[in-house]
């Protein structure tokens, strides 16, 4: 068989080591020798001698939303083999946490991650308004986290004298040691999301890094059944 399909651009080559990969622009692959983590119905392929198990519907088995505060379900994944991992083909990308690090990310862009990582549900500070206030996982220990965002993300510094202000529905996930709150600017409101209403926007201070996706949040699409 030949054509541009079959190129090496896009048949997948064996992995060479256990872990995390960005197979492609929207596809992660992961060599899996033991056990990892990934949001339930992002597995789209695999090989080899895999289970996949969901994961316990508690407090430790959902990474909620921002805002909604619905849950995200997660599946345990086990064994020796590899599995390609994608979600309405996002752009995917692979963030190394480290001994000591902190990312706090959206439930919503979670792919998968290493069971290495630990995770634990925590409301931003400062966000405490109508609705629950703002949801995000936070991962610490060591190891890789697969994420995925609509389009290229915007990683964006954030310095002791220059706070960044960032749309609730936009914000990916920020680096640790940034301290949040609420900004509220009815003149700001005047010109983003359709030009009504009062603007509220996450205030970042500190230093580090924000990453936000260039859109906001779209409704859900419906479950097929």
């Amino acid at each position: 068989m030949k054509g541009d399909l079959f190129s090496s651009e896009h048949v997948v080559r064996p992995a060479t080591a256990p872990g995390m990969y960005v197979e492609n622009a929207k596809c992660v692959k992961y060599a899996v020798d033991g056990e990892m983590l990934a949001r339930q119905g992002a597995m789209v392929a695999f090989r080899g001698d895999l289970r996949f198990e969901r994961k316990g519907q508690g407090v430790g088995g959902m990474l909620k939303r921002a805002v909604t505060g619905e849950g995200l379900p997660l599946m345990v994944v086990r064994g020796r083999g590899e599995a390609w991992f994608a979600h309405e083909a996002q752009n995917v990308f692979v963030v190394e946490i480290g001994a000591g690090d902190e990312f706090t990310v959206n439930g919503r862009n979670v792919l998968c991650f290493d069971a290495s990582l630990a995770y634990e549900i925590k409301t931003v500070k400062g966000s405490g308004i109508a609705g629950g206030g703002l949801f995000n996982s936070v991962f610490t220990g060591q190891g890789r986290l697969g994420l995925v965002c609509e389009g290229n993300p915007l990683v964006i510094p954030v310095t002791p004298d220059q706070p960044v202000y960032v749309d609730t529905d936009a914000v990916v996930g920020w680096t640790a040691r940034l301290q949040t709150s609420l900004h509220r600017s009815q003149s700001v409101g005047s010109m983003l999301r359709g030009g009504s209403g009062e603007a509220v926007q996450l205030m970042l201070r500190g230093e580090g890094h924000v990453v936000v996706r260039p859109s906001e949040a779209t409704a859900q699409k419906p479950q097929q059944h």
